[in-house]
């Protein structure tokens, strides 16, 4: 259950979540209906057969969006419209209005919608209290958002903004190439992209390279950015972090997942649990490093 990507959020540290589970219950996923398109709410971080529909750790607690989809590709209607529109044209010899063809492609969809596939899909969502952070396990903004107006829709208000730097991160990242320290703990890995400042400029994506190399200077001399960069927290992680504060490719190395190995779990529950808590105290170590070496903003309240 290792979250992949971090995309982050802000929110007050004090906010107040005694009744979380209460509205979790509320909130919790429906099947999606033969006439919706989709469907959102929690389900358990454990799995389909559990009840628990969150998990805490000290500070940290784990939640599940889970969503139902159904599959009806546009191409497939159109096609259907098409036909049907010819039928229509031939028996009554004109065709039809724009109104006929909006209301027969409301009724193909209303028809096919019950045979649609259904697609699942989860998202898991950590809270860290002790920073007042939500990391989604997504590098993509729109998904991250939509995770996020979940936990707002089950708490009745949850005053999560995204993460923002009081620096742009841009220049961070370009000194720590250009031979800046990092923060204790950091290093730098084998992969970046450089960006010409000008507008429409050059990109450079580079992987497997040593990023301390003249080839790199170079590039950096003729006035290219870094705005992604790989880094290693110790030999815990390694991720790829970008300008949008978007954390990519996170991944628990040996020095982080021969703590696991070191333990003996009877079933899978207990594993998932060993393997949240690695996951949530790697993530506030990681996030302790990089709050202010990015001047990360807080959240008001």
């Amino acid at each position: 259950m290792f979250f992949r990507n971090l995309t982050l959020f802000r929110f007050p540290s004090a906010l107040d979540l005694a009744h979380l589970d209460e509205g979790l219950g509320e909130a919790r996923l429906k099947p999606v209906g033969p006439l919706e398109l989709s469907s959102r709410g929690f389900v358990s971080p454990f799995g389909r057969d559990a009840e628990a529909l969150s998990h805490r750790i000290a500070d940290a607690i784990w939640l599940t969006v889970g969503g139902e989809d159904r599959l009806l590709p546009a191409a497939v209607v159109n096609d259907l419209l098409a036909r049907k529109l010819a039928e229509m044209e031939q028996k009554e010899g004109r065709k039809p209005g724009g109104r006929a063809r909006k209301r027969l492609k409301e009724e193909l969809v209303h028809e096919l919608l019950p045979r649609a596939f259904v697609r699942p899909s989860r998202t898991s969502v950590l809270l860290d209290l002790e920073h007042g952070v939500c990391a989604v396990d997504t590098s993509s903004r729109k998904n991250a958002e939509a995770a996020v107006s979940e936990v707002r829709r089950a708490l009745g208000s949850f005053p999560a903004l995204p993460l923002n730097a009081e620096v742009a991160p841009r220049s961070v990242l370009t000194g720590w190439i250009a031979g800046e320290p990092l923060p204790a703990g950091l290093a730098l890995g084998e992969e970046c992209e450089l960006k010409d400042a000008a507008d429409h400029g050059a990109i450079v994506k580079c992987q497997r390279q040593d990023l301390e190399s003249d080839e790199i200077a170079r590039h950096l001399e003729s006035g290219k950015q870094v705005t992604r960069l790989a880094l290693t927290l110790d030999d815990h992680l390694s991720f790829v972090l970008g300008e949008d504060l978007v954390i990519r490719k996170l991944k628990f190395l040996d020095g982080a997942i021969d703590q696991l190995e070191g333990t003996e779990q009877e079933d899978l529950r207990a594993e998932l649990d060993a393997r949240f808590a690695l996951m949530s105290g790697e993530f506030r170590r990681l996030f302790a490093i990089l709050e202010p070496a990015l001047k990360l903003s807080k959240a008001d309240g």
